[in-house]
């Protein structure tokens, strides 16, 4: 009998249950997938808390993990039993020893990325590869602000920011995170504890502000960031960490320089096949030319999900953090 995380009540951590749970055999089109490691990210601690309601309780939790495929079902000819894969996109479920999943949703590894920094690293990577060069298809000499710089994705993003020639500007919370993010190839750091953001996003850029704002806190600083654009520039609002951005008056984009906002998702970017591939080609060349480092600072046994989510709830975590089945 194989084991899962699963919750039959949005709330705290404390809803999560270690339990014996059969995957469903993969119908047409399916793969049924023995986890080697499992991604933890924000979205999770969104589907346990009820802000994303589950399709149905009890509900499994996780969209993101890397192992080998235990069976394939009909149809299905991309993949076969045997071989080495990573997801990043639903259903859920993927706190699990064993996870079905849609074949059409399945990457290959290649050799050189092995399991744990395939799952710490598909839904973040990806979310960079859209943010970076899809959302705003970067080219160069850009100023930009990333909110969370020393966290999972952040840590990423200021990487491909810093090859793409980009001035990242990332806010953190503490000294070392700072010193994480300016590592990663960050241009510049603001600790939001002890600065004030747009002040020093002013000083840093001589008032020019910045072409992009990239924010995953939500509610908290919305319209901090809205300050930190310059003119006809873009607010990339991609996370409710703070809870969700509501309420807003759509003058106020007009009020503070006719600014553009958007509210992207990986499932709105790699929502076909093709375009999934495409952004894993992208996303695993960074990896393979070395421009790219994938930092797992975290890892816990899956029965202990629920301590992993409340560290990174806290923000008392930096880089990536997977759960090992």
């Amino acid at each position: 009998m194989s084991k899962r995380i699963q919750f039959s009540k949005a709330g705290g951590s404390e809803v999560l249950e270690w339990v014996d749970a059969e995957p469903k055999a993969p119908g047409k089109g399916d793969v049924c997938i023995a986890n080697k490691a499992v991604g933890l990210n924000f979205i999770d601690i969104y589907f346990r808390t009820g802000l994303y309601p589950a399709p149905s309780m009890p509900s499994g939790l996780g969209t993101e993990g890397a192992g080998v495929v235990e069976a394939v079902g009909e149809g299905v000819t991309h993949l076969k039993e045997g071989d080495r894969v990573a997801y990043a996109q639903g259903p859920l479920g993927a706190y699990a020893e064993l996870h079905t999943v849609p074949a059409s949703k399945v990457i290959k590894l290649p050799d050189f990325i092995d399991f744990e920094t395939a799952a710490a690293s598909m839904l973040k990577g990806l979310t960079v590869q859209y943010l970076l060069r899809q959302t705003y298809a970067l080219k160069g000499g850009e100023t930009i602000l990333f909110h969370a710089a020393a966290g999972g994705v952040g840590s990423i993003a200021c990487q491909w920011a810093n090859a793409l020639g980009v001035k990242l500007i990332g806010t953190v919370s503490s000294k070392e995170k700072a010193d994480l993010a300016m590592a990663n190839g960050a241009w510049a750091t603001i600790n939001y504890s002890e600065e004030n953001v747009v002040e020093r996003v002013r000083e840093l850029t001589h008032g020019e502000m910045c072409d992009v704002v990239y924010d995953s806190v939500g509610k908290d600083t919305w319209e901090m960031s809205l300050d930190c654009l310059k003119p006809r520039a873009l607010m990339v609002s991609f996370g409710n960490a703070s809870g969700p951005v509501d309420g807003v008056n759509i003058g106020i984009l007009n009020q503070k320089g006719a600014l553009f906002v958007t509210r992207p998702s990986l499932n709105g970017y790699a929502d076909t096949r093709e375009r999934l591939e495409m952004m894993c080609d992208d996303f695993f060349g960074m990896i393979e030319s070395g421009k790219l480092r994938i930092d797992i600072a975290n890892r816990y046994p899956l029965q202990e999900a629920g301590k992993a989510q409340d560290a990174l709830q806290s923000r008392k975590t930096t880089g990536s953090t997977i759960l090992l089945p």
